[in-house]
């Protein structure tokens, strides 16, 4: 069956995008060739999100994801476009160019790409960080489910335009001409691959991060589908000529998406209605099951699930996350047959297979598929799990037919949470091999409400093949020295070449930098206070959020209290100082407990620098222990100033370091701390916080989401220190991040009396903070990652699809009022005095409060989604509506 009809068979007469094309009136319009329209069909079907303010997703028919499709088709499609590219660049740059997809959509693609390419070696970016591997940068996908990737490369090389055959793990190249690789310049065309091009933000972003670290003169961008609008087209030239570089698109079809008028308001009315029949029947769960209204959700099956040993190639492998070579390829093409074999026979008589990789883990059950598709009589398919929640309607012109929700299974970095599997239920499948690397096997797997359970109450037989995960060799070069956090956009210089830690400045301290007593802290920082770097509120949502510019590159304009504003304040200090100074007990008396009696607090400026001065100060008071403290950078998606950790090492035992912060949200920090240290040797990871109502730590003072009037102010009460700078053309390599001092706010500065009024409750909270500490040392305190659950939900349900965007607790939702373009305010029914200040600083900024019940917060601020300058109200402060 050519490749063509096997796309016109899975449309199966009726269109995939139907049922909501019907509904809302949602158009897929070809770029005017022939039968353009029809091509995009053919690729492409409609769901919805549950969302609504965006009501339709693209879902592509070719791509192996959510759809199962033929593995020949899925793996012929990538490689076909590979060909594309050989054919674009030329023989001799083909030979040159280093291929990069995208997790984890296109990391089957990707690497199907490089193998048409021929020679290319691959990498692809990753959510997954991995012990003793440093990072080679990163960069964030603003629009995506899991934002944040990590580019993760065995040879430090490989990026930079070259790579090491001999040194890749899989011997030496056989078969693959070693000469092209040993002739791989700096200077080799880097092939960027995607499943979708919608508004090129992401490939920008990626680009801008990787140009200016692995400068070249040629990209070339792959994608199934170019959604671009017109508006969206000429970007990417423009981009192309600002830095210098030839940006080519090869594109498998192109097209538009026309959404009619009041289309978003039919997609709500949608998409409620479609959650209210899912609801309404007592035998489902709308969560668990597959369709809202026509399939009954089944319980999952404990049946045994055979294990089957592939007899994987030593030193291939698993993927693409830490590259893979000519040589790997090399290896693994022979063994392909022999394990399609082993699989075959334990797939005996079965006559509908489905092969299911495992969210980013797609080439290897991909390429298994294609191995097993021409060795058994059977109908083979492929599809792999997913992170991200779409609404299943049972509905042959509706593409997500049914789903499978599960537990995550390989303890990702992000905490737990629900897995996907798309149009597996109700499917007829009689067996399933289910492919995932040997982090994923875990108890969570297998767990009565695990993947393989619930497959197993929809199919007959449930096979099971694990692949080692790859661990990169440790005596490669770069593995363990220190190489700056993803994103980070200076050149690394040779570990031999970096300036002795013991060498750089001693830490600034007050009144020189801050106006903290020399003592309370010393700041790891540079001094920036002569540098512009204030911008408009709204100016730098806008450069943020198209991907132009990352928050740490300049500073909001400092929020000036007003006179109602301050006596807010004062009145909220005096009614939380008692419970604040019982949370600094707790927590100080648990650090103490757990990490030694001299531990070395480390707090994350600037929110986390008050409560490690108050720490501090209570192990002085209490014990007459006087504890080191100092603050340090870290920046969401750059990662902690790793020139600090560095004199922190020079200078502590890193064992004795405790990172300190004010409170979790849904807990991004948390996670950026631990893939920020798997590059440093003897740092713990784990923050001691405050408040933890995100369930994000085990070290905490409480849990409760209460009022922290540091939380309320900026700088006035955070020692007149800014927020930090990381911006390339100020901080190198060796330098630490920068802040400003604003010495001119010293008149309205109440940090010092904020320390004051908490310190003087320390002795009546001591009792309490004694049992505090007994319950919390006995109990179990792992964290439940809730917060970020909470966060996931909201971000879907309000249409928002970047939980960046989504701020929980009362001080992520203060800094969202007071720091960004906040769009709505969600507050829990009945909140309190906590929320006088929140009330307050909408009604100045023209932002509607919504009282919600069974809120997991006692607010969530939520940043206007998707801002430009021209989305506010005429009177520059609401946020329209539309």
């Amino acid at each position: 069956m050519s490749e063509r009809a096997a796309r016109k068979e899975t449309a199966n007469v009726v269109w995939s995008g139907s049922w909501v094309a019907e509904r809302l009136g949602v158009e897929l319009v070809g770029d005017g060739k022939p039968d353009g329209d029809g091509e995009l069909r053919e690729q492409l079907g409609l769901a919805l999100r549950r969302n609504p303010k965006r009501a339709h997703l693209l879902v592509s028919n070719v791509l192996g994801k959510h759809v199962p499709q033929k593995p020949s088709v899925v793996y012929g499609v990538g490689f076909e476009l590979g060909r594309r590219v050989h054919a674009l660049l030329g023989d001799a740059e083909a030979r040159r160019a280093v291929v990069l997809g995208y997790a984890e959509t296109a990391t089957g693609l990707g690497h199907a790409v490089a193998d048409g390419l021929g020679v290319a070696p691959y990498l692809h970016s990753t959510r997954r960080p991995v012990e003793g591997v440093a990072r080679a940068g990163g960069f964030e996908e603003s629009h995506s489910h899991a934002t944040s990737h990590l580019l993760l490369p065995e040879d430090p090389n490989l990026l930079a335009g070259g790579h090491d055959p001999a040194g890749s793990g899989a011997g030496a190249q056989t078969g693959v001409d070693a000469e092209a690789d040993a002739g791989r310049s700096a200077d080799a065309p880097l092939v960027l691959v995607d499943d979708e091009f919608s508004t090129g933000n992401t490939v920008l972003n990626t680009i801008r991060a990787l140009h200016e670290r692995y400068p070249r003169s040629r990209y070339v961008v792959v994608a199934l589908v170019d959604m671009r609008s017109a508006a969206d087209q000429g970007r990417l030239t423009e981009f192309a000529a600002e830095i210098g570089a030839r940006v080519d698109l090869v594109a498998r079809s192109s097209g538009t998406v026309v959404l009619p008028e009041g289309v978003l308001a039919k997609g709500q009315a949608l998409v409620a209605a479609q959650e209210s029949a899912a609801s309404g029947s007592p035998e489902r769960s709308p969560e668990r099951a597959g369709s809202p209204a026509s399939e009954t959700a089944v319980e999952p099956v404990r049946r045994p699930c055979a294990r089957v040993d592939l007899q994987w190639p030593a030193g291939v492998p698993d993927g693409g996350r830490h590259g893979f070579t000519p040589a790997h390829r090399a290896a693994l093409e022979p063994a392909l047959p022999a394990m399609a074999a082993r699989l075959a026979a334990a797939l005996g008589d079965a006559r509908r297979v489905l092969i299911l990789g495992f969210e980013e883990l797609m080439y290897v059950p991909l390429r298994l598929g294609t191995a097993l598709e021409g060795r058994i009589d059977a109908e083979v398919r492929y599809s792999t799990t997913t992170r991200s929640p779409v609404l299943a309607v049972d509905d042959p012109g509706y593409a997500i037919r049914s789903r499978l929700v599960f537990p995550a299974h390989d303890n990702p970095a992000d905490g737990p949470g629900d897995r996907y599997a798309y149009n597996v239920a109700g499917a007829g499948f009689d067996a399933v091999v289910v492919a995932v690397d040997s982090t994923a096997d875990t108890p969570e797997l297998h767990a009565p409400d695990g993947l393989l359970a619930q497959l197993a109450a929809h199919t007959d037989h449930v096979l099971l093949v694990v692949v080692p995960s790859y661990v990169p060799s440790e005596d490669r070069p770069g593995l363990h020295p220190y190489v700056p956090s993803a994103g980070t956009l200076n050149p690394t210089p040779n570990v031999s070449e970096r300036q002795d830690p013991r060498m750089l400045p001693e830490p600034l301290r007050g009144p020189a930098f801050s106006s903290y007593a020399p003592d309370d802290v010393g700041w790891l920082l540079q001094d920036l206070s002569d540098t512009e770097l204030e911008a408009p509120t709204e100016e730098r949502e806008e450069a943020i959020q198209s991907g132009g510019a990352h928050y740490a590159e300049s500073l909001p304009v400092e929020y000036q209290p007003s006179a109602q504003y301050q006596e807010l304040f004062k009145a909220a200090l005096e009614l939380s100082a008692a419970r604040v100074a019982r949370a600094v007990g707790t927590v100080t008396e648990t650090v103490l407990a757990e990490r030694g009696p001299r531990p070395v607090l480390v707090s994350l400026a600037r929110a986390g620098t008050p409560v490690g001065v108050l720490m501090r100060r209570w192990a002085r008071h209490r014990h007459g222990v006087d504890l080191p403290h100092y603050a340090v950078s870290i920046v969401r998606g750059r990662g902690i100033d790793a020139t600090a950790l560095r004199w922190l090492a020079a200078h502590h035992d890193p064992a004795d370091v405790v990172f300190v912060d004010g409170w979790t949200g849904k807990g991004a920090i948390t996670r950026e701390l631990s893939a920020a240290l798997a590059e440093f040797d003897g740092f713990n990871p784990e923050i001691a916080v405050l408040a933890d109502p995100g369930g994000c730590v085990r070290t905490h003072g409480t849990r409760e989401d209460f009022l922290i009037p540091s939380a309320c102010l900026n700088s006035t009460v955070s020692g007149l220190i800014s927020r930090t700078v990381l911006r390339s053309d100020l901080v190198g390599p060796d330098d630490f991040h920068g802040a400003k001092f604003y010495r001119e706010l010293a008149d309205a500065d109440v940090s010092g009396h904020f320390l004051d009024a908490v310190a003087a409750h320390f002795d009546e909270v001591v009792d309490a903070v004694d049992a505090d500490v007994k319950e919390l040392l006995a109990a179990d305190r792992a964290p439940t990652w809730e917060g970020w659950a909470a966060v996931e939900r909201i971000s879907e349900e309000y249409g928002i699809h970047d939980v960046n965007l989504v701020k929980p607790g009362v001080g992520e939702t203060t800094r969202v009022l007071l720091r960004r373009v906040p769009w709505k305010i969600l507050a829990k029914r009945g909140a309190g005095a906590d929320l006088d200040h929140i009330r307050l600083l909408a009604e100045q900024r023209g932002v509607p409060i919504e009282e919600v019940d069974g809120l997991p917060y006692t607010c969530v601020g939520l940043i206007h989604p998707k801002y430009t300058r021209g989305a506010t109200g005429a009177d520059g402060k609401a946020v329209e509506s539309k």
